[in-house]
């Protein structure tokens, strides 16, 4: 989706005057619905809507070999597919860039704040543990499609039951699960991207903003602490707006995993 000259120029004048096309304050999140348990395949699946964007993650689990640097650790793969349903801009083929970024930006997100704990998913040190394989799809993309990811991300994980191990074949039943849950901290990763369009720095874009932003920083937080940073577009941010930018989330962190902490 290219946007045309008029519209954002639009987009700018209403920034300036510190307003958006719906309504919101610059800094302000759409409405977030969260619902659990959508697969009954999947050992835990959730679909998030973010205003009109839509996500859908899905968890599933396997016995696998570990690493090598971390024989006691399980193991833990993030991929994301942007669906041609989702957008005219997305075609269906190998992952995109822009899916590959948003992965391992969500991958990282969830990684670095210790959400999991690797650890108690080892089985026998140095041959088996328990590997988390978490898919996420975007099914409409009305903007910000990584933060809903990240969102729908967690919600699998904390909906997610452990699959039964069978002692004799060193595999999993499949199908069957136990009232286990993923080892997970009682601390919730968050992810939020700022854009910043003109002189405006704004949270949780539509589409149109979206295709209007200069500059763009990712800031993942859990417990007050941030653990992820990805930078994007072609322009910079000054000192002075990443002093806020950085201020800023750690405010909304506190209201927004509140929020999510309730719907899940």
């Amino acid at each position: 989706m290219i946007i045309s000259n008029l519209t954002k120029k639009r987009i700018h004048d209403y920034l300036k005057e510190g307003k958006r096309f719906d309504s919101r304050k610059l800094l302000e999140y759409r409405n977030i619905k969260i619902e659990t348990g959508i697969s009954k395949n999947a050992e835990g699946s959730a679909r998030v809507k973010l205003g009109k964007t839509e996500v859908v993650a899905g968890v599933k689990m396997d016995v696998a070999v570990p690493y090598t640097d971390h024989a006691d650790e399980g193991t833990f793969i993030t991929t994301l597919e942007l669906m041609p349903t989702a957008s005219s801009r997305f075609e269906s083929g190998p992952p995109r860039i822009e899916a590959i970024e948003m992965a391992r930006v969500v991958d990282r997100t969830i990684r670095e704040s210790k959400f999991i704990d690797f650890e108690k998913l080892c089985i026998k040190k140095g041959e088996k543990v328990w590997s988390i394989m978490l898919d996420i799809f975007a099914m409409n993309d009305d903007g910000n499609l990584l933060d809903a990811a990240c969102i729908a991300a967690v919600a699998a994980l904390r909906s997610a039951r452990m699959p039964e191990y069978n002692e004799e074949t060193e595999r999993p039943n499949f199908g069957n699960w136990t009232d286990e849950k993923i080892p997970l901290s009682k601390e919730t990763p968050f992810l939020m991207t700022f854009h910043k369009v003109g002189n405006s720095v704004l949270l949780d874009p539509i589409v149109e903003e979206e295709e209007s932003s200069d500059a763009r920083i990712s800031i993942g937080i859990s417990g007050g602490s941030i653990n992820a940073l990805q930078k994007g577009n072609a322009e910079t941010f000054s000192s002075e707006e990443l002093s806020e930018i950085f201020d800023t989330a750690e405010k909304k962190y506190k209201e927004s995993v509140k929020e999510i902490e309730k719907l899940i």
